[in-house]
């Protein structure tokens, strides 16, 4: 019987696509008993729902101080 801790994880194989018929139906089984899961998963569907709208595109600024921030720790990471 899947355990509450590893809904988490198996949401994330779900999205990914990366989940078995068999773990889909012990999800499924373990999201029909607790209602906690039943909750977290509503949760992050309307999480993963509303992300696109939480911010417009990225400004060449922006976008600029990111690639500037991953070749910085990238560099440090390498030395």
């Amino acid at each position: 019987m899947l355990k509450c801790r590893q809904v988490p994880e198996q949401a994330e194989k779900l999205l990914a696509g990366d989940l078995g018929w068999r773990e889909r139906l012990s999800l499924r089984m373990h999201l029909l008993i607790c209602g906690y899961c039943r909750r977290y998963m509503r949760q992050l569907k309307l999480l993963l729902r509303s992300v696109p709208f939480l911010h417009g595109p990225a400004s060449d600024d922006e976008v600029d101080k990111v690639i500037t921030r991953v070749q910085c720790d990238r560099e440090s990471h390498h030395h």
